[in-house]
């Protein structure tokens, strides 16, 4: 059983470090060419502002490179758990296109976007490229003493490994020796690919000011919220008073007929006895109706979990659900994470064209994190009034962030993130 335990241990760390080297090249490979562009459209749109163009163009480039930003503080939490904040200023809702450049331009999160971008295609790079670095290169050491040398050295001028010349089997011996010796420092990889991640949070997280800022944010959520829940309650009234309670009259109403009626027409009584229990029904239905608007059964009854998969079984896309919930979350956390998800799928299947999605529900380290796919035509936006900007918004009433990648051809993923206290 120790050694079993132990092989387990081996194994584990070893996939880890495996996954640390492969996300480290991945993630170098994606900094430097995306850092390079958000910031050179950035500086040419934002002096363009000044001839007009970049008023158009600023807000579209500065929207990519927050996407990009809140994309890298998704991987920072799923990678290595460094929580990087945001504090973006929110954007005037129905503004023009001056409204919006301007407003993204005073906001001081903007600038240090900008800022990190400089500092991702340099050090960034780098402190990205080293955890792969560490797992790959001592490999090759220990490759070419095993023989990759002969290939090498016949290019011409030998092969450098390191400050080893190779030209023989000898010197790839030495190169081999150099690459075992390398290879006390592989365990490291997890270490400097989290390095990145704390390099990307000094950068990129938010300052004082910016976090009074995202305090006055979260403010205006939770009124929003308020705001939200009185026209919820208005609605609820409405829908009782125009639904369910207007069929209970007009039985009632009924009934009384029908009381006046037994000894005199038995037969129109019998008529409005059988209408008084469809309306019953009816009423019944509307209640059950108006009780899954407000809290769904199934979300009570078996978890966020089963309430998804309820969810996806109505859809007429094809869904496929994976769920991995260390318990039941708080019982408004699981409410907001429904009606979240029970949005971004109307969405999905209204204006995607999707023909397959994916929903993936997972809890680890206090935060609830769901993402939703689907293989449709993207484009997808955050935009003032969309179904998207209120999922947004009921989220920042928990402190929850959204994050939205969604190229033009697809595919759409949608990542949400809640805590769960």
């Amino acid at each position: 059983m120790t050694i079993e335990t132990r092989n387990g241990s081996w194994g584990t760390r070893a996939r880890g470090i495996g996954l640390a080297g492969v996300r480290g090249l991945a993630l170098a490979l994606v900094t430097l060419p995306g850092a390079l562009l958000g910031f050179t459209l950035s500086l040419v749109s934002i002096a363009l502002v000044p001839v007009g163009i970049g008023v158009f163009t600023t807000p579209w480039v500065l929207t990519g490179v927050r996407a990009f930003a809140d994309w890298r503080r998704v991987l920072a939490a799923e990678w290595c758990g460094v929580r990087i904040p945001s504090a973006y200023r929110p954007i005037p809702e129905n503004a023009n296109a001056w409204a919006r450049t301007y407003a993204m331009l005073l906001d001081p999160a903007t600038w240090r976007d900008l800022r990190w971008l400089q500092v991702d295609m340099t050090a960034g790079f780098v402190t990205a490229l080293l955890p792969a670095v560490f797992v790959l290169y001592p490999l090759e050491g220990l490759a070419v003493a095993a023989g990759l040398w002969r290939p090498l050295t016949e290019l011409g001028g030998g092969y450098w490994y390191g400050f080893v010349h190779v030209t023989d089997q000898t010197s790839a011996l030495l190169a081999g020796v150099l690459g075992t010796a390398l290879l006390g420092l592989v365990p490291l990889a997890p270490r400097l690919l989290t390095a990145h991640f704390r390099l990307t949070r000094a950068v990129l997280g938010a300052g004082q000011g910016e976090l009074a800022e995202r305090v006055r944010v979260l403010t205006e959520t939770r009124r929003d919220a308020v705001d939200t829940s009185a026209a919820e309650l208005r609605r609820i009234e409405r829908d009782l008073h125009d639904g369910a309670q207007a069929r209970l009259v007009a039985m009632g109403m009924d009934l009384g007929t029908i009381e006046m009626l037994l000894d005199k027409d038995p037969a129109q009584a019998k008529r409005l006895l059988a209408q008084a229990r469809q309306s019953s029904v009816d009423a019944l239905a509307e209640l059950r109706d108006l009780v899954r608007g407000i809290h769904p059964p199934v979300l009570a009854e078996r978890g966020l979990g089963d309430a998804v998969r309820a969810l996806a079984l109505r859809l007429p896309v094809p869904t496929e659900v994976t769920v991995e919930l260390e318990g039941r979350p708080d019982a408004p956390v699981e409410s907001a994470a429904y009606f979240a998800v029970s949005e971004v799928l109307t969405n999905a299947v209204k204006h995607s064209g999707a023909d397959r999605i994916w929903i993936d529900l997972h809890q680890t380290e206090g935060m609830l994190r769901i993402s939703v796919t689907d293989n449709g035509r993207g484009g997808a936006l955050i935009t003032a009034g969309s179904g998207l900007a209120g999922v947004e918004r009921r989220l920042g009433t928990f402190d929850g962030v959204l994050a939205v990648g969604s190229p033009a051809g697809g595919p759409t993923m949608v990542t949400m993130e809640i805590p769960c206290a």
